[in-house]
């Protein structure tokens, strides 16, 4: 079987790629490790920014159904102390400068705008090879195999597709999150639900934060930060939901209780979740036929720009192709020159709070002063 794009990856990178291509009439198929579209929960809220994600989605023509699903008031942001005085509390503006959507949803969205049969599910890779002038063999968990002469590696964080291409592998950041939920907010943890107030929370401290957003459906949806080694981590039980929140909430002892509730009244088991990066500048020689976007290539702490680049990355590459179709070289060239120059710019720019200074608050405090300037 040979097609003239493969990508490896059905997220919102590689989605971004095949709508672009679709749109311009190349044909593209996408594999995907896991088995449909709902077999896992997607993530929490993204906010999609005027800079860079939303201008993928005009590449992508779907600016009238990424507005359909943005939820309103959710750009909100509260700064809060450790013991729950309110340092800045900014209303949603309503500039639509960084609306925030589901990641489900908007995944939907770009998998609703691709023809039947564009993405094959349950597709792991388990070997890519070079075959030589520029053409790749991928072989599938299942035996299965595609030569392709432009590969594509929108596989995250742990991509199969760039060994061909880099050495480089994700080095563990020196700080994990645990992940809690709590449904019904309003009802059910109204102390927390009214720290959080109408979209993102953020209570910094020098090793420990605390981030939630308010996600539809009332949901509160927190992210953990704590900065220590694996080991420590590896020390707790987390298949005993109960002594893993317990030992989990010790770590932010004399905290607001509204603030320790985003831990101890989770309404699910709290999830690990290691956080990995790439070199800040990571990049490699132009090997042809095949190249990187998104984590694949450019994975670093959150800051808010992962999913936007990944969709930029995707739509330039996208448009590239388009605007080269007898030189798939020269795109790629330009492609990935613009893509390093981006994903080093992004490297560089952690959200403060991660292994900071004291001045943590206050840091973010200047961040949204400026964002907003």
């Amino acid at each position: 079987m040979h097609t003239p794009v493969t990508i490896i990856g059905a997220g919102l990178g590689g989605l971004t790629l095949a709508r672009v291509l679709h749109l311009h009439g190349i044909p593209v198929t996408v594999y995907e490790a896991e088995s449909s579209p709902s077999v896992r929960a997607q993530g929490g809220l993204l906010d999609i920014h005027d800079y860079n994600g939303q201008l993928a989605l005009k590449a992508a023509g779907l600016m009238d159904e990424f507005h359909a699903i943005v939820l309103e008031g959710r750009q909100a942001v509260r700064v809060l102390d450790r013991d729950g005085t309110v340092l800045l509390d900014q209303a949603d503006d309503g500039t639509g400068g960084r609306p925030e959507v589901q990641r489900g949803d908007l995944r939907q969205v770009l998998l609703d705008s691709l023809p039947a049969g564009t993405v094959r599910w349950g597709h792991k890779v388990s070997r890519v090879r070079a075959l030589g002038d520029g053409r790749h063999e991928v072989t599938f968990a299942d035996g299965s195999t595609v030569l392709t002469s432009l590969l594509v590696g929108a596989d995250g964080a742990w991509s199969r597709v760039r060994p061909l291409l880099s050495a480089a592998v994700p080095e563990y950041t020196g700080t994990s999150v645990v992940e809690t939920y709590l449904f019904d907010a309003g009802t059910r943890h109204p102390a927390a639900a009214k720290a959080v107030g109408g979209g993102m929370l953020i209570a910094p401290s020098p090793g420990r934060q605390i981030f939630a957003h308010r996600e539809k459906d009332d949901t509160l949806h927190a992210y953990v930060g704590l900065s220590e080694p694996q080991d420590w981590f590896a020390a707790i039980d987390f298949a005993d939901a109960a002594t893993a929140t317990a030992r989990i909430a010790r770590e932010f002892e004399g905290w607001a209780p509204e603030l320790t509730a985003l831990i101890t009244e989770s309404d699910v088991a709290p999830v690990l979740r290691p956080l990995y990066a790439l070199p800040a500048v990571h990049r490699w020689d132009r090997v042809p036929g095949v190249t990187l976007l998104g984590d694949a290539a450019h994975l670093s702490l959150p800051n808010g720009e992962g999913a936007n680049l990944a969709m930029l990355d995707g739509a330039e590459l996208g448009t590239a192709l388009a605007a080269h179709p007898a030189d798939t070289e020269t795109a790629l060239a330009e492609y990935e020159e613009a893509m390093f120059r981006r994903g080093a710019e992004a490297g560089s720019d952690e959200m403060p709070g991660f292994d900071s200074a004291e001045e943590a608050a206050q840091g973010l405090i200047n961040m949204f002063a400026e964002k907003d300037h």
